[in-house]
């Protein structure tokens, strides 16, 4: 059997497979379905410092291989998370983290100092790919300018681990990955959604109120998978991959093209247990392919 934890930077990880923000709630939604402190961690929904109540409806979409999705980031404020939702799940044997947005720099950095104060939560996921309204509502996340300043600010407050979310929705993933590296991320995970939108034909009217919303699901797979290769070969630090996982072969595609551990997201919709049944895989590969350990999946691609 093969040892599964892996690093994150500081954090340890007792393995790879971890779900990703907005697809798990905090947890707690899924305990009836399985064990979640098997886990290698949870990442928690999308926590901003105020209350949201996110967009207008119809703000969800089916497509072929996918589903758009433009909630909009509703939460009750991180306040509210640390007074009524954190004491709730702080004592579960694995790691929450918790996945933090704002509009403004000064509502990432106020955010992440709350979320800071939490001793069971261990790590934060900078969500870089929020619309920064003093500048027009371009995301953060597009310019290796607006990526800086939001990472740089939140760095010099928040003393855990820091992992910074990347968008696709950007000419080349790398400069960005760079960036953020460079003004002290520990970790990046990639990719966030991409860019999409759906038209209800008969209606001759878009299927979102938003009109465009975020992509994901099995259809972007190859896409994650070549950014996270790309990035891979232009960092040092951690990667976690995902895009479109939705069985252990997709988890180990990811690992081999650089990922150190993995999110699921999407397909925790259709199957709340996918997760467990990733981590038997792993560990049923490392096993007949002879790796002692999942970490030396990491980059482990043949040319």
């Amino acid at each position: 059997m093969a040892e599964l934890n892996v690093n994150i930077g500081n954090l340890k990880l007792k393995n790879p497979v971890m779900t990703a923000s907005g697809t798990f709630g905090y947890g707690l939604e899924y305990t009836d379905f399985m064990d979640i402190n098997r886990l290698g961690g949870i990442f928690v929904k999308g926590t901003t410092i105020e209350h949201r109540e996110g967009n207008a409806y119809p703000r969800m979409a089916e497509t072929p291989a996918g589903m758009l999705n433009a909630v909009g980031l509703q939460n009750k404020g991180a306040r509210y998370f640390a007074e009524h939702i954190y004491p709730e799940i702080k004592d579960y044997d694995t790691h929450m983290i918790v996945n933090v947005s704002g509009s403004t720099i000064e509502s990432y950095i106020e955010c992440a100092e709350v979320i800071a104060q939490l001793d069971h939560v261990p790590a934060i996921e900078l969500n870089i790919s929020c619309p920064n309204v003093k500048e027009g509502g371009m995301a953060f996340g597009v310019t290796c300018q607006g990526a800086a300043d939001v990472v740089r600010a939140v760095r010099n407050v928040y003393p855990k681990t820091l992992i910074v979310k990347l968008s696709p929705n950007v000419t080349d993933i790398t400069e960005i990955a760079r960036t953020v590296e460079a003004e002290g991320a520990d970790a990046v995970s990639l990719i966030n959604t991409m860019l999409g939108m759906a038209i209800d034909v008969e209606k001759r009217r878009p299927v979102l109120s938003t009109i465009t919303g975020g992509l994901s699901g099995p259809c972007v797979k190859p896409i994650a998978v070549r950014m996270v290769w790309q990035t891979y070969n232009a960092i040092k630090i951690p990667i976690i991959g995902m895009g479109g996982i939705s069985n252990w072969k997709d988890a180990v595609e990811f690992m081999l093209a650089g990922s150190t551990a993995i999110q699921i997201g999407t397909y925790n919709f259709i199957d709340p247990a996918v997760s467990l049944k990733v981590i038997d895989g792993i560990n049923e590969y490392c096993d007949r392919h002879g790796f002692k350990s999942a970490s030396e999946l990491t980059g482990a691609m043949m040319k």
